[in-house]
C-alpha cells in the first residue's frame, strides 16, 4: 500500500467497479441513486472505468467485459446485443450507406449484421443472402428485398444456419457485397470467431462475394478467437466505431484495405 488517499472521485468509481463485479451489469440511472451524482459524473465515471479496462459500455450504462472467445466464453446473441448498441447502430448505418439499387447484399450473423439488416429494412431492389434466421425474420415485411435464407442446422447461441445443407445453398449463389461480423481481429491472425462451423460458413460466402466488409466494434480489435475465417487480405474493407490501433491501421493502409469509422450519435435519455 503506498498510503495515498483516493479522492472522493476514485473511491466511487471503486466502488461502481465492485458493484459491477457483483450484478454484471449497471445503470446510469443506479449510479445517480445509489451515489448521489449527476448524470454528467455517472457517464464521466464509466468513460473513465472503461479507459482503465474491465467494462464495457452500453446502452444507459455499462457491463462487465466478458472474456475473450479465446478464453473459452462464447457470448450468446442475446446477451452481446446489450453491448455497444450506439456504437453498433453506427456502424450499421455507415454498412447501410454503402450499399445501392440492385445490389445482392450477404450478411453472416451477429448484432450488428443484424442491426445492418434493420438500416436495410426500407430498401427496395436488393437482395439479401443470410444464414442467419433472426436476420431474415427481420427482413420477413420488407416489400422491396428478397430474402435468400441458407438451410442448414441452427446454432442457439447466434441463429446462423450452419453445415453440408447451408454450404450448399451458399456455394450455389453470387454475392455482390458481403458484410461479415467477426469476434476478432488481429493483425496476425486475420479475423476470428468462436464457432468452427461459424467459420466454415462466413469463409464460403466470403468466397462467393466479389466484395467482403469486415463489420465490428473497437472491443474486437486485438483479440483472437478460437477458429479462422480469413486473413485481412481477403476483405476490401472494415467499418469500426473508433480509430483502431496504429498496428493494424498501417496494416490495412499497406494493403489498400479501405477503413471507414462511424460514430454513433449522442444517446437521448
Amino acid at each position: 500500500m503506498s498510503g495515498k488517499l483516493l479522492s472522493k472521485g476514485d473511491r466511487r468509481r471503486e466502488q461502481i467497479m465492485n458493484l459491477l463485479k457483483r450484478q454484471g451489469k449497471i445503470t446510469i440511472q443506479e449510479i445517480i441513486d445509489k451515489f448521489a451524482c449527476s448524470e454528467a459524473t455517472a457517464r464521466r465515471d464509466l468513460d473513465l472505468l472503461e479507459k482503465q479496462g474491465g467494462l464495457i459500455r452500453s446502452l444507459g450504462g455499462a457491463q462487465l467485459d466478458t472474456p475473450s472467445p479465446s478464453a473459452g466464453r462464447e457470448v450468446p446473441f442475446n446477451e452481446k446485443k446489450e453491448l455497444l448498441w450506439l456504437e453498433k447502430e453506427a456502424i450499421a448505418a455507415k454498412a447501410a450507406s454503402l450499399v445501392e439499387e440492385g445490389d445482392v447484399i450477404g450478411l453472416s450473423g451477429g448484432t450488428t449484421t443484424f442491426l445492418i439488416a434493420r438500416e436495410l429494412k426500407l430498401r427496395r431492389g436488393i437482395t439479401v443472402v443470410t444464414n442467419a434466421v433472426n436476420i431474415a425474420m427481420e427482413l420477413s415485411e420488407s416489400d422491396g428485398i428478397q430474402v435468400v435464407l441458407t438451410g442448414g442446422v441452427m446454432r442457439r447461441n447466434s441463429f446462423e444456419l450452419c453445415g453440408p445443407l447451408a454450404e450448399k445453398i451458399v456455394d450455389s449463389v453470387n454475392i455482390g457485397v458481403m458484410f461479415l461480423g467477426v469476434d476478432g481481429v488481429t493483425v496476425e491472425q486475420g479475423l476470428t470467431t468462436f464457432s468452427e462451423q461459424e467459420a466454415d460458413i462466413a469463409r464460403l460466402m466470403l468466397k462467393r462475394s466479389r466484395r467482403t466488409v469486415a463489420v465490428f466494434d473497437h472491443t474486437k480489435v486485438g483479440r483472437t478467437s478460437l477458429f479462422s475465417i480469413a486473413p485481412l487480405t481477403a476483405v476490401q474493407g472494415c467499418i469500426t466505431n473508433q480509430p483502431t490501433d496504429e498496428k493494424l491501421k498501417r496494416h490495412l493502409e499497406e494493403q489498400g484495405i479501405a477503413l471507414h469509422l462511424a460514430e454513433p450519435a449522442a444517446p437521448v435519455l
